[in-house]
Order: structure tokens, then sequence, then C-alpha cells
């Protein structure tokens, strides 16, 4: 033993010395090329997100040199900050490049709708205009399946995409987000806008008010979850304290774009609607979390905020806006807050629940945009006008978005109870020519497939019958199927989603959707083993993403059987 230690003693007397700390050197060239960016001395941990959507927004890319001078900058550990970086879709990393150059990506909507459109085809085509500058890759629901195929250039949208359409705005460099006309303060004030709000902040209409109203009403939340929207305004109300509002501006659903079309036409009545909910609750700050693939809803937002600010309606950074980067998860309310908060969006076990211990800990309450954006007429018109929409028992209306194979596609706002019958023929226009109806997705990509023939089911939460079938209403994300669309084809479209945007924190769904799509790849489908990964993910999953994932798979073994080969 003695001998050992003196050889080692030796050993390390004669060690050469490290000529530099361990872990990446920050490079000068790099570090001024960030420090430019930044305008400010005082960083936050929460901001990570934004800071690295500053440097993808300014080099196209992540440049990898580009973090390690981040992390001297904001003094958060290069590690950290990889692994954010990493988790979210949208972010490209470049590694170990000694240069830079612009790099302007080109996505390819690859969900449901766009798939049945064609984009798979136009994804190959496309990959023959790569070059140093632009790249070329598969994206998921981009929330514009009514235009499907959709390709996104840059910030630039290209709907009912073709090869030469894309080529065009690559050519002519049109990168940046397109803004149609919408209506602005000036106008929305004009037609009674903020008047509601100003009435709360007077102290003309109390909380009591707005419960009975919102109550009476029979407003649920419309991001899925169908919550009574009262309720969960008054849970959180009573707690004492630091709070804060939280809105999900995540539509990434697949078949969903109800959120995007609302807030492109009238932002003003979702910002009102989210001013009354902050007021309810007493809250000290409001975040609103939109999806990164909005680039012109997120400038729009941005934009109205500070002409709020400048008309004394709200105070300096009591509205936030913080983007997603590309992460199907965030929509799932805990995960979004981890994103807010600057770090994976990682789902959080419960209790406790996001209403008493949510945003940096505090009591958050948590609405999706479209649920805020009727609450100025709930108080305006009365709670009957909301409620009276319904047939045949229920409540209200739902902003359904309707994609695939109809006539007319697009936002329908019709009652809650309505039938996909109805819906196709008297708000879509009907099929489209030389397809017949087969199949309907009434709740997006995890709300199940119903056949034709269930044609008469109405389509609300809480539907009994559609609870019977084994589905559910979910975004109301309606996609309509045809006798040209393969069952299993779609049915491994809405899984492989799964698979990508599982965010692996749990082994059931990471490893579950994986194997799963695998065997939906074989020709001949082994339908115990699939049967049984699909009990153990809808039993051991922690969110909701690993527990309905199969869902589409369930239904195809349920109502289209006979067109699957079984071992």
């Amino acid at each position: 033993m003695d001998k050992f230690i003196s050889q080692t003693k030796e050993a390390l007397k004669n060690k050469k010395r490290r000529w530099k700390p361990k872990g990446r050197q920050v490079e000068d060239f790099y570090l001024n090329e960030v420090s430019k960016l930044f305008k400010k001395t005082t960083f936050k941990r929460d901001e990570l997100i934004e800071y690295l959507h500053l440097l993808q927004d300014n080099f196209g890319v992540l440049y990898d040199k580009h973090l390690v001078a981040l992390s001297s900058i904001i003094n958060i550990p290069f590690s950290e900050i990889y692994e954010v970086a990493t988790f979210y879709a949208h972010f490209n990393i470049v590694k170990n490049s000694d240069t830079y150059h612009p790099i302007k990506v080109v996505r390819v909507c690859e969900s449901l709708t766009c798939e049945l459109f064609g984009s798979k085809k136009l994804l190959d085509n496309l990959k023959n205009l790569e070059d140093a500058n632009i790249k070329v890759v598969p994206g998921p629901c981009m929330g514009r399946c009514n235009l499907a195929p959709t390709v996104c250039v840059g910030k630039n949208y290209v709907d009912k995409a073709n090869i030469d359409d894309v080529k065009n705005v690559i050519n002519k460099k049109l990168f940046e987000p397109v803004i149609e006309n919408y209506i602005s303060l000036d106008e929305y004030k004009k037609n009674g806008g903020y008047l509601i709000s100003k009435k709360i902040s007077e102290n003309k209409i109390s909380n009591k008010q707005i419960l009975e109203a919102l109550n009476e009403s029979g407003l649920k939340g419309k991001g899925g979850a169908g919550f009574p929207t009262g309720k969960k305004w008054e849970i959180v109300s009573k707690y004492s304290g630091k709070k804060y509002l939280a809105v999900n501006g995540d539509e990434g659903e697949p078949g969903t774009f109800k959120d995007r079309y609302y807030l492109e036409k009238d932002p003003h009545r979702f910002l009102e609607g989210a001013l009354i909910a902050a007021r309810f609750i007493k809250a000290s700050r409001v975040y609103i979390y939109m999806r990164d693939e909005y680039p012109a809803i997120i400038k729009i937002l941005k934009d109205e905020i500070v002409n709020l600010i400048k008309d004394n309606i709200i105070s300096k950074d009591y509205f936030i806006v913080r983007r997603g980067a590309g992460a199907y998860i965030c929509g799932e309310e805990s995960a979004m807050i981890e994103s807010i908060e600057g770090k994976r969006g990682l789902p959080r076990h419960r209790p406790p629940y996001v209403a008493e211990v949510g945003l940096f800990g505090k009591p958050t309450l948590t609405n999706n945009l479209e649920t805020l954006y009727w609450i100025r007429d709930i108080l305006d018109k009365g709670p009957k006008w909301f409620a009276e929409k319904g047939i045949g028992g229920k409540k209200g209306f739902h902003s359904f978005s309707v994609s695939g194979r109809v006539k007319d596609p697009g936002v329908k706002l019709a009652p809650a109870g309505i039938t996909i019958q109805d819906l196709i023929d008297n708000y879509c226009g009907g099929m489209e020519k030389g397809h017949t109806f087969k199949g309907y997705l009434p709740g997006g990509a995890s709300g199940g497939i119903l056949p034709a023939k269930m044609n008469n089911i109405p389509l609300d939460y809480g539907s009994k019958e559609l609870m019977e079938a084994g589905c559910f209403l979910g975004s109301a994300a309606i996609v309509v199927l045809s006798d040209k669309d393969r069952m299993k084809d779609v049915t491994l479209n809405l899984l492989k989603f799964f698979e990508e945007e599982s965010c692996g924190q749990c082994t059931p769904c990471r490893v579950g959707t994986e194997k799963t799509v695998k065997i939906m790849k074989e020709k001949i489908w082994n339908k115990q083993k699939l049967e049984d990964l699909s009990e153990v993910m809808s039993e051991a999953s922690i969110c909701g993403l690993g527990q309905a994932a199969t869902n589409p798979l369930k239904s195809v073994f349920r109502y289209f059987e006979d067109e699957i080969k079984y071992e």
C-alpha cells in the first residue's frame, strides 16, 4: 500500500498542469457577436428560451460557439443551455463550425391533412433545393390544415403549396411573416371594446356577477379539457398573495387552427378577455404563451400590447408574450409553465395542481386562448346569448376546425351538439368532389376515429355518445376522411406524430410510441403486442400525450378492422 501511495504521488507530481480550465471556452469573436444582440445588462433565467430565439432569429441557426458565448454573458451553465435548446424542435444547432453563414429553414408540414394532400411528395421534391443557405425539413402540424399542404419558408407560409410557389418565395427572399388586415385598437374601441374591462376596474361589475354569468353561460375550456371556466376562475381567485394568468396559445393538436383564425382577425377581443380574467383573480402578471409556428400572431400581439400601454389600458410588462419553440407537449398546462420559466417543457407530476403551485411556484390560472376570446361577449350580451346557441340540451357553440375531404374547410362556428353530418352538409358545402364520406376524427389526433355510419353523434364536451364510442371532442379539430384514404396510413401518421412529440420523460410513452410505430410499419400487425403497449401507455404515462396516443389505434381495431392484416 505504501508503495502504491508513493507511486501515485510521484505520478501527480510529474503530471502536466492544465493550461486552461475545464469546459468549452468562449471565443472573443463569438462573444462580441452575441453581446451586440443584448441591450440589457440584467438577465433572467426564465427568459432563456427568448434569448435562444434572439440568437436564431439573427443567425438563422444556433451555432454552438454562440451558445458558449451566451452562457458566459447570462451566467447559465452551457450544459443547461444546450439541454434546453436540444429539447425544442425549432432550435437548429450547428456544431463545431469555424465559420457561420445565414441559413433559412424550409419546413414542410407532415400532419395528417397535409399528407392527404401530397406533402410527402412535396417534401421529396423540395429536398432538391437544399444548399449551404437552405435547409429543408419535415415539420409537425402548423395550424393551417384548411390550406393544406403548407410549407413554411423562414417565417413566411406558402399555403396550398407546390414546388414552384416555394421556389418563388425563396428566390424573392420573402422570409418574413405576412400580416393580414385585422381589427385595430381604435376600431375595436369604437365598437365597445374595453368598456367591460373598464367597468370591472371601476367596480361597476363585481366578481360575483362575473362568476354568475360564466356559470350560467356554460362556457368550458376550449383547449380540449372542457373544464368549466367559472369554476376554474373561482378556485384560483381564492388563493392569496402573488398570482399569475398563463394563457395557453400553443395550439399544437394536429387539425386545430381556430386560435390562429381568431387572433389574425380580432386580437383585442382575446386581449380584453385576458385582462378581465387577470383582474378577476388579481393576477400580478399575464403570460401569453404562443406557438412559434404563428410568427404573424406573435408580432400582432406584441404590437397591440404596446398600443394598450400607450393608451393606459395596461401597465408596462403586465402582458408578456413568450414564444414556444416547436414542442407539442407544451400544450399541456404544466409543461407550458415549465417552458415559460425557460426550461424543458416536461409535464409535472400532480398534485399539486398548477392552480395552487403553478408559474414560479405561485397559484396560476391557465386558460386556452379561445376561452378568453368569448369572455367580453358573454359579459356584454349576457350568458343566455352564449348558452342558447347549443342544441339538444347542450350549451353554447364550438369553433370547429374542419379540414380534410370537404369542399369548404375552415373554422366553423356551430352549435354544441351538432352532428358531423350536419357540419359537413350545412357548414362545409358537402364532401369534396369524387370523395365519399368514410370516417372522421372528432377531436384531433388524440380524439380517436369514427366511421361514417356513426354520423349522428352529438359533438360536445362530455358527450355520452362520444365517450361510449371511445372518442372525445378535445379541441374540436375535425378531420374528414374519404374512401380514397387508407386507415392504416392515417393511423400510422398519427402515431408517428406522437412518437416524435413525446417529451421522453416517462418510459411508457417514450418507448411505447416507438415500439407501436415500429410494429405498425409492418405489413402484418401483431395485434396482441399493440394492445398490450396501448394499455401500458394509457395506464402509466404521466400526461395526456402518452395516455391518449393510441386512441386512433384503438378506433381502428374497433371500427376498421377489415382494413388491417393481423398475425
